[in-house]
């Protein structure tokens, strides 16, 4: 039987569109804020005590939508959820506090921005999720990508 890990994120974008990128301190990689679930959490619950622990926001947890089976070499089976972080100005973006020592900075991106900061499949995950978003529905992904229909 499969034991994938979990973990949930929160999109977060500007008025113009830019996703809300953050710079961990334990990664060589641009990520969105959020992290693994913890057992007996729901990925909802995991996703809005990351967004506090990282970020020192409280917020209500918007809608999901998608959720990706990305396994890795390194760590196996994953399944990600991304929900819909809401728009947050610029200004409350250089209000952020980086509470646990996790994150290094936070910035908005364009898309066209992604895959010189970010893996491929998170670059991917994010461009579904963008999507998603803008059609009003939720996404199956595997590796970041929709599977076709």
């Amino acid at each position: 039987m499969a034991r994938p890990l979990v973990a949930a994120g929160a999109l977060f974008t500007n008025p113009a569109g830019q996703i809300l990128m953050v710079r961990p301190t334990y990664k060589d990689y641009w990520d969105i804020p959020g992290g693994f679930v913890e057992p007996g959490e729901s990925p909802r619950a995991a996703c809005a005590r990351e967004i506090g622990e990282e970020l020192n926001l409280t917020i209500e947890v918007g809608p999901l939508m998608v959720v990706d089976w990305a396994p890795t070499e390194d760590e196996g089976d994953k399944i990600l959820y991304v929900f819909d972080g809401g728009t947050i100005s610029d200004e409350d973006r250089k209000g952020l506090v980086f509470g646990d020592g996790e994150i290094a900075e936070a910035r908005f991106v364009d898309l066209r921005d992604l895959d010189a900061l970010t893996v491929p499949r998170l670059s991917r995950r994010l461009r579904t999720t963008i999507d998603a978003q803008r059609e009003h529905r939720t996404v199956y992904a595997e590796y970041g990508d929709e599977p076709p229909k």
